[in-house]
């Protein structure tokens, strides 16, 4: 297979190459130079934001295109109708983002979605620019060219959010840690490594459409999360599991201060951890433990120092040392 990656250096971009070599495909990535592919790859700049950014691309032909982009529609439209005639089809790396606020407990791909932006709009809104990704694709690809791959919560090495990387350095300093409850808190999320393998997975089925491409809630729960934190760090660390209501009648934030955690009952939580997976499963979507994941994500953070790289279109996530240790009634320091 001959694969062309429009990214592939960063996080689920970089997974991406790493299993499609690991498959003996022939690799194409295009960047702005973030970041070195690995060997084996065929590098091509250029900035999809600048005019004239794409004209690495106007020879070539490939078996499908990958595509992780979230900002300005437009990019997705300009790199999909560059490609159309000469790209068999467009795998766009999608969110459940894309679903209108909120939506229900359970719900699938048939859900109602947002109104996108345009496909030739600059950027907007996280949910709008991506359903304007997705219109993008359909428009030069068609429905049965495209690939709408609607992730939701994406965890496992490489990441550059800062979710399970800053539970896993929260978790190494030891002490006290202010646990989210409840531990049998059922979640939701993707290792971004099973996530590669699906997108490449949906080429060789020649599949189209749209997928919510998450494991099937309960896969982990927050329980499970967190004690595979405290297992592989071996940082001493107590996990204090603290109701909902204390943890918001104290003003922390559940997603960006408190990673991953969203309380149970709430419209963020059945957007986030409750909708249903069966399509993506019935397609080939493996999903590995959180064990495994936990601990992969752990041994590639201590390769680069132990400081995990911050998107920088993203806002930082974590509690601040001094809330914790106030909600929990523990000295700081």
């Amino acid at each position: 297979m001959r694969l062309l990656v429009l990214g592939g250096t960063e996080f689920a971009g970089r997974a991406v190459v790493e299993a499609a070599l690991g498959r003996g495909w022939e690799v194409t990535v295009l960047n702005r130079g973030r970041g070195e592919p690995p060997s084996g790859v065929r590098a091509l700049r250029g900035d999809r934001t600048a005019p004239g950014g794409l004209a690495a691309l106007a020879s070539g032909e490939w078996d499908a295109v990958i595509d992780t982009w979230s900002a300005a529609p437009r990019a997705v439209d300009d790199a999909a109708r560059l490609l159309a005639d000469r790209v068999g089809r467009y795998v766009y790396v999608s969110s459940c983002s894309v679903y209108a606020w909120a939506p229900p407990s359970g719900y699938g791909e048939d859900a109602p979605l947002v109104e996108g932006a345009l496909a030739s709009a600059d950027k907007t809104d996280y949910a709008r620019d991506k359903r304007g990704g997705e219109l993008a694709a359909l428009g030069a690809f068609g429905a049965e060219r495209s690939v709408f791959a609607r992730a939701g919560l994406i965890l496992g090495p490489y990441e550059n959010i800062g979710r399970l990387p800053w539970w896993l350095g929260r978790v190494a300093r030891g002490g006290p840690v202010l646990a989210p409850g409840p531990r049998d808190l059922a979640l939701q999320y993707v290792d971004v490594r099973d996530l590669a393998e699906w997108l490449l997975g949906s080429v060789e089925r020649e599949l189209s459409g749209a997928y919510n491409l998450i494991s099937a809630q309960g896969h982990a729960t927050m329980g499970s999360l967190l004690d595979a934190c405290v297992r592989v760090t071996g940082g001493g660390a107590e996990l204090r599991w603290t109701s909902p209501e204390v943890v918001l009648s104290a003003g922390i934030e559940p997603w960006t201060q408190l990673p991953v955690w969203i309380p149970a009952g709430s419209e963020g939580y059945d957007a986030l951890h409750s909708a249903d997976v069966s399509r993506a499963l019935g397609t080939g979507l493996s999903c590995r433990s959180v064990d495994e994941t936990v601990a992969d994500t752990w041994s590639w953070l201590r390769s680069i120092g132990g400081l995990a790289p911050q998107r920088p279109d993203r806002p930082g996530v974590g509690l601040d040392p001094a809330v914790e240790a106030k909600v929990l009634g523990t000295p700081l320091g």
